[in-house]
């Protein structure tokens, strides 16, 4: 069943991530560097070898597209309500874990399977507020996250290039006044940071977008937002802006994010601090501040067996700290796959499963007044 591939995916990940941070902590980064560098060189690939989306074999999740994964939801959750008007953009994290090469093929049928069970487990949270599209894509190889060297930028690029022009054929296809919902994860929300930038900023699209979710991914409200063309999100009842948060229990160690974002050059060329990182509470829709576990809908969670998932209400709190979003509560049984330094990246979308869609629902009908 789903609910086990999924968490055998989450278990490869996390195992890829945690021998690395150990490894960071005890030896240093140049550790790591070295075990997840990809091998060789970048190769540039043909201008015209990329996904062409107009091909439904290129999308994960679309309209009229069978086994539609983002259709996908937990017991409990009831059914998707009729009349989201939305169309949702979403982009998967890393799900390709060799070394290989420095972005992952778009046949590889373990990295296909792993990007269709992030689509279940995060886009479905969006089902109800319309219809979800999300590419695949040649992402970026695991390494090139760790390193500023000319390969691991043209990875990047290159992952980049083909979300954009997925995001070009989305908006082909969808009608041209309906509202837009972006979101992504991890290295899905670094290539959203810049769609935004570049794609939707300062252009008549921006006055569709109901929110962007730019979740697992630091996002400086002072250096960044400003390029990214949308305000953060300071209310519940707000539209047109965007979501940020990164999830650590308590003591949280923030060491392996903040000692790379603190005096990285942001998108307006000024240096991110951490007191500018964008934080919004995914439990109450503001940016900081804090809500008790009873604030929370339903926690995505696993049932014993792993063939299914309900949701699990009032367990988990969360509030605004430095930035970081730190959670408290009675955590239910996620699975052992928590990061170090009490990192839940992991889970930064099933912690507030059910707050994210109310969310989207609560901010699209804001758009609509």
């Amino acid at each position: 069943m789903w609910i086990r591939r999924f968490l055998m995916v989450i278990f490869a990940l996390t195992i890829l991530v945690v021998v690395g941070a150990f490894a960071v902590y005890q030896f240093g980064g140049e550790v790591l560097k070295k075990q997840m560098t990809p091998q060789g060189q970048f190769q540039a690939p043909p201008p015209q070898s990329g996904p062409d989306y107009a091909q439904q074999a290129n999308w994960i999740a679309k309209p009229g597209l069978d086994g539609d994964p983002s259709s996908w939801l937990p017991e409990g959750a009831g059914t998707a309500l009729a009349g989201g008007t939305a169309a949702i953009f979403y982009i998967h994290p890393t799900t390709y874990l060799e070394r290989d090469r420095w972005n992952g093929p778009m046949d590889d049928p373990q990295s296909r399977n792993r990007a269709e069970l992030f689509v279940r487990s995060q886009a479905s949270a969006f089902s109800s507020a319309g219809q979800v599209w999300a590419p695949r894509y040649r992402q970026a190889a695991f390494g090139a996250f760790l390193l500023d060297s000319r390969d691991a930028r043209s990875a990047l690029d290159l992952a980049y290039r083909d979300v954009a022009r997925a995001f070009e054929r989305f908006l082909q296809e969808v009608e041209p006044n309906r509202p837009i919902i972006l979101a992504g994860h991890s290295q899905g929300a670094l290539h959203l940071t810049r769609l935004l930038k570049e794609k939707v900023a300062g252009q008549p699209v921006a006055t569709r977008v109901v929110a962007a979710y730019v979740v697992g991914w630091p996002v400086s409200a002072a250096a960044d937002l400003p390029a990214m063309g949308l305000p953060p999100c300071r209310t519940a009842e707000q539209a047109g802006c965007v979501l940020s948060w990164q999830s650590f229990g308590s003591p949280a160690n923030t060491d392996l994010v903040t000692d790379v974002y603190d005096g990285s050059e942001g998108f307006n060329g000024q240096p991110r601090r951490r007191e500018d990182m964008l934080c919004v509470n995914p439990l109450t829709g503001t940016r900081g501040g804090s809500a008790p576990p009873a604030a929370n809908l339903g926690t995505l969670v696993p049932d014993a067996s792993f063939t299914s998932a309900t949701l699990a209400p009032g367990q988990v709190g969360a509030g605004c700290e430095g930035g970081f979003l730190i959670i408290d509560g009675e955590v239910p049984p996620l699975g052992p796959y928590v990061l170090p330094g009490n990192n839940y990246h992991v889970y930064d979308y099933a912690l507030f499963w059910a707050n994210i869609r109310q969310d989207a629902q609560r901010r699209l009908a804001a758009w609509r007044r």
